[in-house]
């Protein structure tokens, strides 16, 4: 039977801090690239994370699993739901402001429906969800558009920031797939061996010793993997368990918003009418696709 959720006032605060935590991360991001490379901002930002959730998981009493397919499990995760995503969205706002980058990622649960229809059982379409989509990707269309019709060249950037709404998609169904676990071990395990993968590339590429960064851009970079990144993990657990999973969805709706306007107003980045329709169009889709169909 499913479990009955009634929000409370500190379930609206947990939500609105993880809005404003993920909602700004990609500002954060924008002014870390100012002097990392987008290899460095993923190693950095799994790095400290694996270290605040770890340290969190043994003092609430929890361990590591020594069971090679939880790691197996965990590298499959890490590849699909961090290394992969933060790096296209690190490369990809190179050339892309963080408020368009906000936009194209609330693509994410059109993406994961339509995955979902053909890899999770009970999910399928109805022409609400069809619907939904379709206005969706036409706020995407209008994202892109001056890429498609003019001398732009942040188009395969915007590309690549829609590719990482995918990568978090097929990571939303193979959780529903794979084996599941403690999920704050697992958040702890996925940040592990995601870290073991990708820092050692960072080293070598990077040469970060060699390195000249400015104050502002590591600033930025250290609270993406504090903030965000751990910190923002422990508060989507904890909104999940005391809220449920219904209540956190509403967030697809928050961040887009809170991504677009901290870019306009931090970062001295362009209101532009076709952002704003394609913000309005995206968010009309992702609350479509959550319309019922009437027995």
């Amino acid at each position: 039977m499913a479990q009955n959720y009634t929000p409370t006032f500190k379930n609206w605060l947990s939500l609105l801090l993880l809005v404003l935590l993920w909602g700004t991360s990609f500002m954060f991001t924008a002014v870390s690239l100012e002097s990392f490379s987008p290899v460095a901002i993923v190693s950095l930002r799994v790095l400290i994370a694996a270290i605040i959730l770890t340290l969190f998981m043994y003092a609430k009493g929890w361990r590591l699993p020594v069971d090679p397919l939880a790691w197996a499990v965990f590298l499959l995760l890490g590849i699909m739901g961090n290394l992969l995503p933060f790096f296209l969205i690190s490369t990809g706002q190179k050339d892309v402001s963080s408020g368009i980058t906000g936009l194209l990622m609330a693509f994410m649960p059109l993406a994961t429906m339509i995955l979902a229809h053909y890899f999770v059982l009970g999910e399928s379409l109805n022409r609400f969800k069809v619907f939904g989509f379709v206005l969706g990707i036409t706020g995407v269309v209008i994202v892109l558009w001056p890429s498609l019709v003019g001398a732009h060249s942040n188009l395969l950037s915007g590309l690549l920031i829609l590719l990482a709404t995918f990568s978090y998609a097929i990571n939303a169904i193979l959780v529903r797939r794979l084996p599941s676990y403690n999920p704050v071990v697992t958040a702890a395990g996925v940040m592990i061996i995601s870290s073991i993968v990708i820092v050692p590339l960072w080293l070598w590429q990077d040469l970060p010793w060699q390195q000249n960064y400015s104050l502002k851009a590591t600033l930025s970079m250290l609270w993406l993997g504090v903030g965000p990144t751990a910190f923002g993990t422990i508060l989507l657990f904890a909104v999940i368990a005391t809220a449920g999973p219904t209540f956190l969805s509403y967030i697809n709706y928050m961040i887009p918003i809170v991504a677009y306007f901290t870019g306009v107003l931090l970062l001295g980045e362009a209101i532009e009418w076709q952002s704003l329709a394609a913000m309005l169009l995206i968010i009309l889709g992702i609350a479509l696709t959550r319309k019922r169909v009437a027995d």
